[in-house]
């Protein structure tokens, strides 16, 4: 298949990254990677839709994963995955054979093997340089549901109606399934028999990189997960504090112990990002230094530093992010050729193993199975999101009282970077207006 011919197909068929900000992956397609990579490293604690709906489905996905290869002319095609997923790597193990340019990647069981820069590090032994693009090296990485999505397409003309999203914590029956998009958090959580605490807290896309929702917010392309959390949950309280109060405590108790740093994935990778000293300059007003505050551009949030690094509990990760933020809001950019460090010899000593960051989290008794139901769920009605990808939100294609069946074209791609949305359920339009559309299944 030509380039071109494979990159409208998953544009029109609504494709986006589905395990982290939504990228139109017809943006990743590439000539220039020789190398692409298979996501499976699942690195945020609870989480298993990933490796389930890859054993489920190990051999459409890796039919994908070899065309997609074929088109941009990829040389490998690697599968990362962590070595204790040994049901899924045994269901891939029994079809490699048949893929002459795949092979399997086993990672470590540490957090956050998922980071695309320490995937492909752990990959290929390839540095990408701070602020970089991973196709600079030649590499191309997607994730095991885009992947899926992508064989659904080019297989089966069927566009993206629907989400895996693991709901587990604080519910009857944990469990992975599949939801329409646009389904309210509170309906999800009724499809793993409700909640067994009155007035819980809700943690969207996972413990580490997640943020707050409500039982109003809706599933997008990127849901992964949803955490059902007393409110008393310290990771709750953490996500709740004010920033100047973090910032009042760093400049009374940091200690500049420096472990915030010492185990910062990133760092350890040679990017110029050292959370202790900017804790010590934000915490000081102290702005002698600028690089320490551009160096938060290299920050990838996935909260190490302040979730498991900290003996104090205090936010690094929050305080780079706004002051990254801001910094961007003000027209600041990264700078364009930042210091650029060989790998650290101590990274493989200073991983974060994945029961421990689990147990200080406060979510080992949650850790239960969460079986994976792969037919769609049934919902009466939807919001579906305009904006459920990086770029230009869709542009509404229908209007109220409009009937529209399953997989219907309701939104169009907008000029430069978007995709179609598609309706999720069959129904009829209530609702548009400039950030959803609202869908209500007649019958």
């Amino acid at each position: 298949m030509e380039i071109s011919e494979l990159k409208k197909i998953l544009q029109d068929n609504g494709i986006v990254g589905a395990g982290g900000a939504g990228f139109p992956t017809y943006g990743k397609l590439d000539e220039r990677a020789d190398t692409i990579l298979l996501n499976c490293a699942e690195c945020e604690p609870l989480l298993k839709l990933h490796r389930q709906l890859l054993k489920e489905h190990a051999y459409e996905i890796m039919q994908a994963f070899h065309m997609v290869a074929e088109t941009v002319h990829a040389a490998q095609a690697i599968i990362g995955i962590k070595e204790e997923y040994q049901s899924t790597v045994e269901a891939l193990e029994a079809h490699i054979g048949e893929f002459p340019e795949m092979k399997i990647h086993l990672l470590p069981g540490a957090y956050p093997m998922g980071d695309e820069v320490v995937l492909i590090y752990e990959a290929t032994g390839k540095q990408i340089r701070p602020g970089g693009l991973p196709i600079e090296a030649g590499v191309a990485v997607f994730n095991v549901e885009t992947m899926y999505n992508i064989h659904r397409a080019v297989k089966e003309q069927h566009p993206v109606t629907d989400k895996v999203v693991s709901i587990v914590g604080e519910v009857k029956n944990p469990i992975s399934v599949r939801i329409p998009l646009g389904t309210s958090v509170k309906d999800a959580i009724k499809l793993a028999g409700g909640a067994t605490i009155e007035d819980p807290a809700y943690l969207m896309g996972g413990p580490m990189m997640g943020f707050l929702g409500s039982e109003t917010g809706t599933i997008t392309k990127t849901t992964n997960a949803i955490l059902v959390l007393p409110k008393d949950h310290k990771l709750i309280l953490k996500k709740q504090s004010k920033s100047q109060i973090e910032l009042n405590r760093a400049a009374s108790i940091c200690c500049q112990c420096q472990s915030c740093t010492d185990l910062c994935p990133r760092h350890l990778l040679g990017h110029p990002i050292e959370p202790h000293l900017f804790m010590r300059a934000a915490a000081g007003n102290d702005f002698r230094d600028v690089s320490v505050f551009l160096n938060t551009f290299y920050c990838s949030g996935c909260g190490t530093c302040e979730l498991y690094s900290c003996p104090q509990g205090l936010k690094p990760r929050t305080l780079i992010t706004e002051y990254k933020n801001g910094l961007r809001a003000n027209g600041v950019k990264a700078p364009a050729d930042p210091k650029f460090d060989p790998v650290d010899p101590a990274r493989e000593y200073r991983r974060v193993p994945e029961a421990r960051l689990q147990s200080r989290l406060g979510l080992t008794k949650y850790d239960h199975p969460a079986p994976l139901q792969d037919q769609v769920a049934n919902v009466s009605h939807v919001q579906e999101r305009l904006s459920q990808h990086i770029g230009a939100p869709a542009v509404a294609c229908v209007k109220a009282g409009d009937r529209v069946q399953a997989g219907d074209v309701i939104a169009t791609a907008a000029q430069g970077l978007s995709v179609n949305i598609h309706a999720s359920i069959s129904g009829k339009v209530t609702a548009v207006d400039g950030t959803c559309i609202t869908i209500q299944k007649v019958g």
